[in-house]
Order: structure tokens, then C-alpha cells, then sequence
């Protein structure tokens, strides 16, 4: 069974007009997969849904839409009533980056709304479709290598990333009777508009940095062969190093003042 057979023919992406969404939305439509594109860019979202279109002859859905919404999932499980689901990309994602204590009550809503509420109704959503209709597919969650350790300026985020994987991981193993792959993806530091605007500074010692294409085509790749995948040699190694011969409290010292260095 070939991809297009087992997560098509039409996909849900949320997060999808730019960075990691663009990457995802532009390897599934070259692989004949019908997009339902979800962003709250609207432009954005439109000019790549037209490009995509055009260049690949594949069907577009798209939604301008605020995910931090009460009513988020209720709008795209009805924009998705007609159409035939099979795989579902969670990549949205709120992720500013400064001390806890500046950060809003509104924000720590807005994380909790974005990157953990509404992903965990949609993907209920989404399985109870798939169960209903009968029907394997498959369902990506966008992680983070800052869900693996609580990282200074970044606490709310990195504890949402947490989640997702968690989620994935367990939902991995409940899933698999009902033939649907659950998998989250912990990406480490890629080439995204979110990264340049957060403008890191990485001194003498840079890490890795990967493309959004190469972290998408990864995780698709991969999908339905484990719980979690860590794309890149690189990151793959760090986290070794990080979890496996480290103890914990080294490990979260060294990713702290590697990060406290990154946004001094």
C-alpha cells in the first residue's frame, strides 16, 4: 500500500502556511494528497494554497482561522464533513520565547488553547471519524527536543511539546487495533520564520540546523514505524547523550545554559 492509499486522500494540517505547515503542506500535495489547510495567516495561507494547486492538481480546503478558539475544532470537523480523511498534521503552534513572568495571562492561555487543547479535541475528533468511516490513516504530532527538558524561557512551550509526544506515545499503542499510526515528531532547531524572528544568538558553538523540507519528509517517512522520531543525526545523538549517559540534572543544566546563552 503505497502512501496515497493509506493516509489519503485528503489530509487536515494545522499550522500550514509557513516553516514546518508550508514544508508538510508541499510534501503531501506532491504526493497527490487533497489538503484541508488550516493558518491563521490568511494571505499566507491563500497564495500557498494556490500555488500548491496549480503546480501539484490536487484539491484545497482552506480555512483563515484563530486555533485558540472554543470553536476551532467544530469548524474544521465540519469543513471536513464531505471530504474523504485519512491523515491529520497537528504543526500549529504558539512559541514566544522570554522570562515566565512576562509573559501574559492572556499568552499562558494561548499556549494552553493552541498547543495543547485544541490538538487533543481535534485529533478525538479526527479518531472517532476514522473509527466511524471504518477506515485506517494516520495522525502527526509536532513535538519539540525542548519537550524532553524543562528549558528556561521557554517553560510553557516546552511543556506543551511534553504533552504532545506523551499524548502520541500512548495513543501509539491504543490506536493500532483500529489499523490508525499515531506518531509525534521532536524536532530540534530547524530553519523556520518563528527561529530567524526569535534571533538566537549561537556563538562559537552552532548547532545543527535542519530544513523544514528535511524534517517533514523525515516524519512522514516514518510514519506508522514507531511512537516518536527525532529527525537528524545530529539531534538523534544529542538526545542520546542528553537522556541515556547523562543523569537528569546534568543533562537539564547543560540544556538551560545552552538555551539562558541562546537569549541573553
Amino acid at each position: 500500500m503505497n502512501f496515497k492509499e493509506k493516509y489519503g486522500p485528503w489530509a487536515i494540517i494545522a499550522g500550514a502556511a509557513e516553516g514546518l505547515g508550508e514544508a508538510y503542506s508541499t510534501a503531501l500535495a506532491k504526493r497527490k494528497i487533497n489538503l484541508l489547510m488550516i493558518d491563521n495567516q490568511g494571505q499566507v495561507l491563500h497564495k500557498l494554497a494556490g500555488k500548491l494547486m496549480n503546480q501539484y492538481d490536487i484539491k484545497v480546503v482552506f480555512l483563515h482561522m484563530d486555533l485558540s478558539s472554543p470553536e476551532a475544532v467544530n469548524k474544521i470537523m465540519k469543513a471536513a464533513e464531505k471530504l474523504d480523511l485519512g491523515l491529520l498534521v497537528y504543526n500549529a503552534a504558539f512559541s514566544p520565547i522570554k522570562p515566565f513572568i512576562n509573559y501574559s495571562s492572556e499568552e499562558i492561555d494561548t499556549f494552553i488553547e493552541v498547543n495543547a487543547r485544541t490538538q487533543i479535541q481535534l485529533v478525538h475528533a479526527f479518531v472517532k471519524r476514522l473509527i466511524a468511516d471504518k477506515k485506517g490513516g494516520g495522525i502527526l504530532l509536532m513535538s519539540s527536543l525542548a519537550g524532553l527538558i524543562g528549558m528556561q524561557l521557554v517553560a510553557p512551550y516546552a511543556a506543551t511539546k511534553a504533552f504532545a509526544w506523551n499524548l502520541a506515545e500512548a495513543l501509539y499503542h491504543e490506536l493500532k487495533p483500529h489499523n490508525i499510526d499515531m506518531m509525534a515528531c521532536l524536532a530540534g532547531v530547524t530553519d523556520t520564520p518563528a527561529l530567524r524572528k526569535s534571533n538566537p544568538n549561537f556563538g562559537c558553538i552552532k548547532p545543527a540546523i535542519m530544513s523544514p523540507d528535511d524534517v517533514a519528509e523525515g516524519s512522514l517517512k516514518n510514519l506508522g514505524k514507531r511512537a516518536l522520531f527525532i529527525p537528524g543525526f545530529s539531534n538523534r545523538l544529542n538526545y542520546f547523550i542528553l537522556t541515556r549517559l547523562m543523569p537528569r540534572k546534568m543533562a537539564a543544566s547543560i540544556a538551560n545554559k545552552t538555551m539562558g546563552k541562546m537569549y541573553s
